[in-house]
């Protein structure tokens, strides 16, 4: 009987509503309208205290639930976190930085070897460029006497141009680089000779300028400590080129060493960057599950607060009530159900009372009923009594029907214009 009860109840109980707007509607059906509404109410009532309250506890077990999840992620966060701070101080200056270029930032081991390597042949050529401007200084200070009155008069000094003396140098180089791997034709090639011939011009017009500031100059008297100013500005650009040699000399220096501890360490480098490389990937999925799990309890404590703090969640906008109408049928459908019954009952009163007082129609139908051959019948003339209980009898049977019909029209109306009041 219960379990029949149960199976009737869900069966006649309806929960109707749209998410959109959050609300609903429980209603049930039965005969009896106070106990539906009873009905009604105590689901309601059970609905929405057993709903707050294990919502409140659900929730509170899941906050306690992140918490503690929360609280075993963060120390496997710093063991983590510990291990990558060891491993950097463990291989600290391997290969330049561990992580390679996706990692922190940094160049990965092939990258900077390639790096260094053209450093090197960058810095050999800027060697050799300045090598062989120091050189040209020496030759021309050769040349050049350290007196004015041991030169002779008619013979001008020669003049340089340190600064762009270097840069025709290394523009120099540069060509004969770029020759070994293309035409003269090439775009890099030209362009090349057209700066190296720009320098040209302008290191002449430097020297003609020169050499008019050394001729406009005073002479000086004959003195044995006289000395020739071309000498000393040429002494100062050898210095010059003395130091810049020494530098480039120094900076050479400095790759070739980096080069050198980066080739001494290719064997570690690849067991470097997997185990970096693990490291890395185990730290990500773990900061990554950690993020998730704070923003879910935050989220999670939220929903306590405002469960806590508005406990009106679940709101009766409408309290239950009884329909002044009757659920089903309708009047309509009464009425025209009353009207079927009403044809029916007719139709089967006339049969039974053609089942029970049998007549026959015609001669044929009743010689198969008596199995014996008729010889004659006798037709019925009717009298004028008769013919006028016929037609009353008619005129009757046709007023029943039209007055059945026409009462039914009239309460259909009736009760269609009473519908559409209420």
């Amino acid at each position: 009987e219960r379990d029949d009860l149960i199976d009737h109840l869900m069966k006649t109980l309806q929960l109707g509503g749209n998410i959109s707007t959050n609300i609903y509607l429980l209603s049930y059906r039965d005969s009896n309208p106070q106990q539906a509404k009873n009905v009604v109410q105590s689901l309601l009532t059970i609905f929405t205290e057993s709903s707050l309250g294990d919502k409140r506890q659900d929730t509170r077990v899941a906050v306690k639930f992140l918490d503690d999840q929360i609280k075993h992620y963060e120390e496997t966060l710093q063991a983590a976190e510990n291990r990558l701070k060891e491993f950097r101080l463990r291989y600290m200056g391997v290969a330049g930085g561990v992580g390679g270029q996706g990692a922190q930032g940094t160049p990965d081991y092939f990258s900077r070897l390639s790096k260094l390597g053209d450093d090197i042949e960058n810095a050999k050529l800027e060697v050799r460029a300045a090598e062989e401007s120091r050189d040209s200084y020496k030759r021309e200070l050769a040349g050049v006497a350290p007196d004015l009155l041991s030169e002779k008069r008619s013979e001008s000094p020669k003049f340089a141009v340190p600064e762009i003396d270097a840069r025709i140098t290394a523009q120099k180089t540069k060509l004969d680089e770029l020759l070994r791997q293309f035409t003269d034709q090439h775009p890099d090639v030209v362009g090349t000779k057209r700066v190296i011939e720009h320098l040209e011009d302008q290191r002449k017009q430097e020297i003609a300028a020169l050499q008019k500031a050394a001729a406009d100059a005073p002479k000086p008297a004959a003195s044995s400590s006289d000395s020739n100013p071309v000498y000393q500005q040429m002494k100062v650009s050898l210095s010059d080129a003395e130091a810049n040699v020494a530098s480039l000399r120094a900076r050479l220096s400095s790759y070739e060493s980096q080069y050198a501890q980066l080739k001494a360490s290719a064997r570690l480098v690849p067991q470097v960057e997997a185990e970096f490389a693990q490291l890395n990937r185990d730290y990500d999925v773990q900061k990554k599950t950690y993020s998730e799990l704070l923003a879910r309890r935050e989220a999670a404590t939220m929903g306590v607060d405002v469960q806590d703090t508005g406990g009106t969640q679940f709101r009766v906008i409408d309290p239950p009530r009884v329909s002044p109408q009757p659920v089903a049928p309708t009047r309509l459908m009464l009425m025209g159900i009353a009207l079927l019954i009403a044809l029916g009952g007719g139709l089967a009163a006339s049969f039974v009372a053609n089942e029970v007082m049998p007549i026959f129609q015609d001669a044929r139908s009743l010689s198969e009923s008596a199995k014996r051959p008729i010889l004659g019948m006798v037709s019925m003339l009717p009298s004028d009594f008769t013919v006028r209980r016929r037609r009353r009898n008619a005129f009757l049977f046709a007023g029943g029907i039209g007055g059945l019909v026409a009462w039914f029209s009239a309460f259909f109306v009736f009760a269609l214009l009473a519908l559409r009041v209420t």
